[in-house]
């Protein structure tokens, strides 16, 4: 089983009733909507991170010479688009 770790949260009064009718439409208590959020914006950045670690393996200029290079095939009909 998960391991529960107690945080007190303080939210501007606004948000936490914005947060309260949001978890009462999505069926969830409002701890488990915010669980569920913070989980969800961390794989945004967990993401995000990804990719821009992979982009600083790419290479523009081998990607334009593969791009223009002689030989393949034609787009194959449909895929001009």
């Amino acid at each position: 089983m998960t391991q529960l770790a107690a945080y007190p949260l303080r939210l501007p009064r606004s948000l936490k009733n914005a947060v309260s009718e949001a978890a009462t439409r999505d069926g969830t208590s409002m701890n488990q909507f915010i669980a569920i959020a913070v989980a969800e914006k961390l794989a945004v950045l967990d993401t995000e991170r990804f990719f821009a670690e992979r982009r600083q393996q790419g290479d523009v200029d081998a990607l334009r010479e593969f791009l223009t290079r002689d030989g393949g095939e034609a787009p194959r009909e449909g895929d001009e688009r």
